[in-house]
């Protein structure tokens, strides 16, 4: 059995008198494609949030490779190995494609230069274009973020977090607001390009098409709680699922 690279046990968080996570437990083995599901305010975000560093547990623990990162900080996870990509891309909009990443690999550099632009060399510059290569994207390198469409931003966001070599990447929600036909397109640059790393894959999907077509297994998250967790096909037919999530049998 592959050994987990992300364990979380006993997982518990109130905001007040909500109950934004309860008693999580999950163990993603390491090069897994996972996904995680459920209507707005289920408990996805909070689970992104608390392996992220962003938001501490009440209750439980978090482990990444065996060891338990639960109260480290949001720096701390990333340098640990754990990556995540937002919904809205988290770009410059002062620079063009190519700075962006540039950008990301100096701040995640060992020893990141005192002003970035000095991180500008041909090494540099030749490592950004791979990362930029491998997700699609090197043809738009010149471009100002304003100028690139919902897709490119995606796509950067998500090398740009690939900046530091992570072992896992946490990914909400990739094909948000993209056109209808650029989602597998995306979706196939973005695990073909990870999978190729050796990273293990997390992602937040409203789309069940994307979900199923990509996810190895998915959580059904409801109510701050796990309903479900099991292969896509299966995890669809579970009456819980069509009842809180789906809507109905797909």
């Amino acid at each position: 059995m592959t050994e987990p690279v992300l364990v979380a046990e006993g997982l518990n968080k109130n905001f007040g008198a909500v109950t934004a996570a309860r008693d999580i437990n999950i163990a993603i083995p390491k090069g897994a494609v996972w996904s995680l599901i459920g209507t707005n305010g289920a408990g996805k975000t909070t689970f992104v949030n608390m392996v992220t560093g962003y938001t501490k547990p009440d209750q439980g623990k978090i482990l990444f490779d065996g060891k338990d990162i639960t109260n480290y900080s949001p720096r701390k996870v990333t340098r640990a190995g754990i990556r995540r990509s937002f919904q809205i891309p988290q770009l410059c909009a002062e620079l063009n494609v190519l700075e962006n990443m540039l950008l990301s690999l100096s701040i995640n550099a060992d020893h990141p230069p005192s002003f970035w632009r000095s991180a500008k060399g041909q090494q540099e510059n030749e490592r950004a274009l791979i990362v930029l290569e491998q997700f699609g994207i090197s043809d738009y390198r010149d471009r100002l973020i304003g100028e690139l469409p919902a897709g490119v931003r995606k796509l950067l966001d998500i090398a740009m977090a690939m900046a530091g070599s992570p072992k896992v990447m946490l990914l909400d929600e990739p094909t948000s607001g993209v056109a209808a036909e650029e989602k597998f397109p995306i979706m196939d640059l973005v695990i073909d390009a990870l999978r190729a790393a050796d990273v293990t894959i997390v992602f937040v999907e409203h789309d069940m098409d994307i979900v199923t077509r990509y996810s190895e297994r998915v959580l059904a998250f409801y109510n701050g709680g796990i309903i479900a967790n099991d292969t896509p096909e299966e995890l669809l037919a579970d009456p819980d699922v069509q009842r809180y999530i789906t809507g109905g049998p797909k």
